[in-house]
C-alpha cells in the first residue's frame, strides 16, 4: 500500500463520538473515528476507523477504510477495505485491496498503469460532471 515512513504522523484526528457537518480539506494525514457529513479531501493519506460513518465523497493519496462510507472514493496510490467495512459509492484507484466480509456497492476503476488510470479518471470525471447537470 502507499503508506511510507513519511506518512506516519497524523495531522488531524476526528475522534470517536465526534460529529462534523460540512466539507473538510486537510493538508496531510487524517484519521476519522467519528461521523462526518460532508466531503473529505486530503493531500496525504486517510484512515477511516471501524466505528466511523462518512456521508460524502473522499479524495486522498491513499485510504484505508474500516467503517461506513456513503460516497465516491478517489485515491490514486491505493485503497484498502478492511473486514466488515461498507462502501456505497464508486471507487477510483490504482491499487485496491478488499478483505473478507466487505460490502461494496458501486462502480470500480482500479488500473495499475498510471496512463490508463489518468485517462479513465478524466473520463469518469467528465461523466460525473455531465450527469450532475442533467435534469
Amino acid at each position: 500500500m502507499a503508506f511510507t515512513s513519511d506518512d506516519i504522523s497524523i495531522n488531524t484526528l476526528i475522534g470517536s463520538g465526534s460529529f462534523v457537518s460540512g466539507d473538510i480539506k486537510i493538508n496531510g494525514f487524517i484519521r476519522v473515528d467519528g461521523d462526518v457529513n460532508g466531503k473529505i479531501e486530503s493531500s496525504g493519506n486517510i484512515i477511516i476507523g471501524d466505528c466511523a460513518k462518512i456521508k460524502g465523497n473522499i479524495n486522498a493519496s491513499s485510504i484505508v477504510i474500516g467503517g461506513i462510507v456513503i460516497g465516491d472514493i478517489t485515491a490514486p496510490k491505493g485503497i484498502k477495505l478492511l473486514s466488515n467495512s461498507v462502501v456505497i459509492g464508486d471507487i477510483m484507484t490504482r491499487s485496491l485491496q478488499i478483505e473478507e466480509n466487505v460490502i461494496f456497492n458501486g462502480h470500480c476503476i482500479a488500473l495499475s498503469s498510471e496512463e490508463e488510470y489518468n485517462s479513465s479518471a478524466r473520463r469518469y470525471s467528465d461523466q460525473q460532471a455531465i450527469q450532475s447537470k442533467v435534469i
